[in-house]
């Protein structure tokens, strides 16, 4: 017999094992990881020995394969009554659940483990996150692979290495995601509010917790409304109203509109005082005019500003991207006079002002205006957002075509 250099958990669960003298110790009922070494080390093991199961340090275990047959020594018992580092049971706590696939974006459920022996150690090198992991544990992927092979077909590996997935918590268990390590923050918003949105609404809570205020607000921007309420239900009022504060206005806005009058209400009192005013007067838009859609968050800026000046001062604000399709000149009663495009500004010389390169021929809505009438004007005039004005010409925010079009999908979801 040699040292098992590359194995799967389902071969080894459930075997016999045995003290070098051929006495019989217990039955293997789990594998313990610690998930702190760069891949989960093998450091315990569960057996069953007599009427109880019990854990002992893996360091005087070894498994042996022979002829594709496994078999599990153990030298001597070292019963280990405290667990130290960050372990996790690979039965109890990851095969059969639902893990996220970093690469695919997706939740997966692990099948199976695959192991690997490394200088006198065993770690969890990947996850079996396909049909032949199931028929594997019910003995019959060999007998399948026979049958798939006589009609010229093959049945495909499904594994995922290690690195590429992400462990999201369980049940009867007090897992807790890192904000610093977790693999989850290198995804993309929208694609953690899909897995999200998948989850049960324990898991759900858990996940989301684990994520940072900024990113919080991300990705609670993008989950679907009943997903929204539902994780600020599970925060408490305060952090609930941080990640809020971090939001665009208006999509706080969509949110409370949906929430309990008192809930919503209990929040905004919790938010600083000017993010809730902005919240409350988007409000009172009904549901049908721009205002209701229109976001507060612009820049504006003085005609007689530089160019090198105005850069500098974006610099400054770093805004996100959709509020800067356009920059609006106001005038000292904030009224918009003007638009000055990014391509201008960009390629004009430092020291001009906005007012030789500003745009005075401008394209608006009225705050009070019907959003049917949006989609028609971004079209015909080919723009990215649109200044919404009062009827005073004071500028009160904008409408970008990403609100557009969702606006416009969500009417059309509703229709079917």
């Amino acid at each position: 017999m040699v040292p098992a250099s590359i194995f799967y958990l389902s071969r080894v669960i459930g075997k016999k094992v045995y003290f070098e003298d051929g006495k019989f110790v217990g039955v293997l009922k789990d594998l313990i990881i610690d998930t702190n070494f760069l891949m989960p080390k093998v450091t315990a093991v569960k057996l069953k020995v007599g009427s109880s199961s019990k854990i002992f340090d893996f360091i005087n275990f070894s498994i042996l394969e022979e002829n594709n047959a496994y078999f599990i020594k153990c030298n001597k018992l070292a019963e280990v009554k405290e667990l130290h580092g960050e372990n996790m049971f690979l039965v109890k706590n990851i095969l059969d659940k639902q893990i996220v696939d970093i690469n695919g974006k997706k939740l997966v459920r692990v099948n199976d483990l695959r192991l690997a022996t490394l200088s006198n150690d065993i770690f969890v090198v990947a996850v079996d996150v396909g049909m032949e992991g199931l028929l594997r544990r019910l003995e019959m992927a060999k007998l399948t692979h026979r049958i798939l092979k006589l009609f010229g077909k093959i049945m495909p590996s499904k594994l995922i290495l290690w690195d590429e997935v992400e462990t999201i918590g369980y049940s009867n268990t007090d897992i807790k995601l890192s904000k610093s390590s977790s693999k989850l923050s290198t995804l993309h918003a929208s694609d953690l509010a899909d897995i999200i949105e998948e989850l049960d609404r324990k898991t759900q809570a858990a996940v989301f917790a684990s994520l940072d205020e900024e990113q919080a607000a991300d990705v609670l921007e993008e989950l679907e409304t009943d997903a929204q309420i539902s994780i600020i239900e599970s925060m408490t009022v305060e952090k609930a109203a941080d990640v809020l504060e971090k939001m665009p206005s208006d999509e706080v806005a969509d949110i409370l509109d949906e929430m309990e009058d008192d809930a919503a209400e209990e929040l905004l009192s919790e938010m600083e005082d000017d993010a809730a005013e902005e919240v409350r007067e988007l409000m009172e838009y009904a549901d049908n005019k721009v205002g209701s859609l229109m976001a507060t968050d612009f820049i504006s800026f003085d005609e007689n500003m530089t160019v090198a000046s105005t850069i500098d001062e974006l610099r400054r604000l770093k805004p996100e991207s959709d509020s800067i399709y356009y920059l609006y000149v106001l005038d000292t009663n904030e009224k918009l006079i003007a638009t000055v495009s990014l391509r201008d500004l960009i390629i004009s010389s430092p020291d001009v002002t906005l007012s030789s390169i500003m745009d005075m021929d401008i394209k608006y809505v009225y705050d009070d205006g019907k959003i049917d009438t949006l989609a028609d004007i971004i079209s015909k005039y080919s723009l990215l957002s649109l200044p919404v004005v009062d009827h005073e010409m004071k500028m009160v925010g904008i409408v970008v075509i990403d609100d557009v079009v969702y606006e416009l999908l969500k009417r059309k979801r509703r229709k079917i």
